[in-house]
């Protein structure tokens, strides 16, 4: 399974995937449950930058993180200017994008696997009720990470655009993703199915 996992060593690193994934769901759920207003922005915006300066990714790690979603930032902003005042629109926007990068933050410092390990672990109490803990946290780690990777998947459709000299239009870039997209999702069926989970 593709994952964006970068190696370190800090403390974030080093901290157990089951408590870090509640820790930053904590944060999410703040940042999106706050007012839309301006204040709202600059304090989603702090917490984000302030999470990567803490949890020692770095200021770059964060940029590449807000270049990979820059169509997200687009295409969400865009919209809400069409129906609501640019206070609203910004505010909405910004709680938007921090969340996404604070979400990136765990698949960014957790593995796959200890993520799976932990969701399992999590779930078991719900096992008495018939849930199968295996599967739903195989979700769970699918869920996580297939927006990343998605992301990455496109970022590397416009690179090998510029590559080849091609142009920049909509439908130029729409096909190729969704080629990548469509295998990348082959794949992951086929590792489910081997594994005896579809």
């Amino acid at each position: 399974m593709l994952t964006l996992y970068r190696p370190g060593t800090g403390w974030m690193h080093r901290a157990p995937a089951g408590p870090k994934a509640f820790v930053l769901l904590v944060l999410v759920l703040a940042v999106s449950l706050l007012p839309s207003t301006y204040l709202a922005a600059g304090i989603a915006a702090t917490v984000t930058v302030l999470g990567y300066l803490v949890t020692g990714l770095g200021l770059r790690e964060l940029g590449r993180q807000i270049v990979s979603v820059r169509w997200v930032i687009v295409i969400t902003l865009g919209a809400q200017l069409l129906f609501l005042q640019t206070e609203p629109a910004i505010a909405n926007t910004s709680r938007v994008l921090a969340a996404i990068l604070l979400a990136a933050m765990l698949v960014l410092t957790a593995r796959v696997a200890d993520l799976l390990d932990a969701f399992e672990r999590g779930l078991q109490p719900f096992a008495r009720f018939g849930v199968d803990p295996a599967r739903v946290a195989l979700v769970l780690a699918v869920a996580i990470t297939t927006v990343p990777v998605l992301i990455r998947l496109a970022s590397g459709v416009r690179e090998a655009q510029k590559a080849r000299g091609a142009g920049g239009g909509l439908r130029a870039f729409v096909i190729p993703f969704l080629v990548v997209s469509l295998k990348h999702a082959d794949d992951l069926g086929e590792a489910l199915t081997a594994r005896g989970v579809a």
